[in-house]
């Protein structure tokens, strides 16, 4: 989950050169947002504000003991009440970028969906630039296996020399059915293969969904919508397995509110939100399961590296 563009080691924290805006519609507020990421300072990671509130109200840190509910998406909250709604995929988006310290600003209770995954986000951070600092990046070793579960539903950490995210999924319509995927993550990686995917639902969900109070800006313009085993968007998939791949990009960013990247595995088998988060509260809760380190370059970039002074 790091990104070593401009920071060939990966040994520094990384914040954006300037603040970057975007508005969009929420998931399942169904409002217009506006959004701001912009620089931080070292060592303050990322910190959600509130603009239509004042004062310590506005403040919501991106923390995973911050997370107050896990219905169909993430919600942080703070002591005063306030919430920001489905943050995971801006999280996403921070995480495979590599950034480390941000503040969000926005003027509602949900982060825009955008396109239904994190590439808009992923292409605002990179308008934005990238900034590297002096202050050194710290990472979350994961030192023995974590799990949660729920049912046939469960969610993994196991110790790893990289960053690798893997999951299975299995649902009843022919459209999704049983899926898999891994991935050993950096920034392009994440980019390429994970960015991209889009959120997905049901249609015959909907209606209770927006009883409940959910999914009122949802459309075929910002999901992937499901109706039997008919995929109901005219322009298809993005990937075959883009579902299981989405999976993925959602865990990416439930697992970045630990506040550090982790070099570690992530394994998850139908989990969801709820089973992410459970996850990193059983990992902090043991503290022989993990141990802060200095951040470290991955096995392959090592490769790469010995390969270049080999041939120079």
């Amino acid at each position: 989950m790091i990104n070593n563009r401009g920071n060939a080691d990966g040994l520094f924290q990384q914040t954006l050169k300037k603040p970057v805006t975007i508005t969009g519609i929420g998931l399942h507020s169904g409002a217009i947002v506006t959004l701001t990421i912009a620089p931080a300072d070292a060592n303050s990671g990322i910190t959600f504000i509130r603009t239509d509130l004042r004062g310590a109200a506005a403040i919501v840190p991106a923390r995973w003991d911050a997370v107050v509910d896990t219905r169909m998406c993430t919600v942080i909250g703070n002591s005063h009440g306030t919430t920001i709604g489905t943050i995971e995929h801006l999280m996403s988006a921070l995480a495979g970028c590599g950034i480390d310290n941000a503040v969000v600003s926005l003027d509602n209770i949900e982060v825009p969906i955008m396109d239904g995954s994190a590439a808009p986000f992923v292409a605002a951070i990179e308008q934005a630039g990238i900034a590297v600092s002096g202050a050194p990046r710290r990472v979350i070793r994961i030192l023995k296996p974590v799990t949660v579960s729920d049912g046939v539903k469960s969610a993994t950490f196991t110790p790893d020399e990289t960053t690798v995210f893997s999951f299975d999924i299995d649902f009843d319509s022919a459209a999704i059915a049983q899926q898999s995927h891994a991935v050993e993550l950096d920034g392009d990686v994440f980019k390429d293969e994970i960015s991209r995917a889009r959120t997905f639902g049901f249609l015959h969900e909907v209606e209770g969904l927006r009883k409940m109070g959910l999914a009122r800006g949802g459309s075929l313009d910002n999901a992937v919508v499901i109706s039997g085993d008919t995929v109901m968007n005219a322009d298809g998939l993005r990937f075959s397995d883009e579902f299981v791949r989405h999976k993925i990009l959602d865990a990416v960013g439930d697992l970045y509110l630990a506040g550090a990247p982790f070099v570690g595995r992530f394994h998850g088998v139908r989990s969801g939100h709820a089973l992410n988060n459970q996850l990193l509260r059983a990992l902090f809760a043991d503290r022989s399961a993990w141990r802060y380190d200095s951040a470290v370059v991955s096995l392959p970039a090592a490769r790469r590296a010995l390969e270049q002074l080999a041939v120079a």
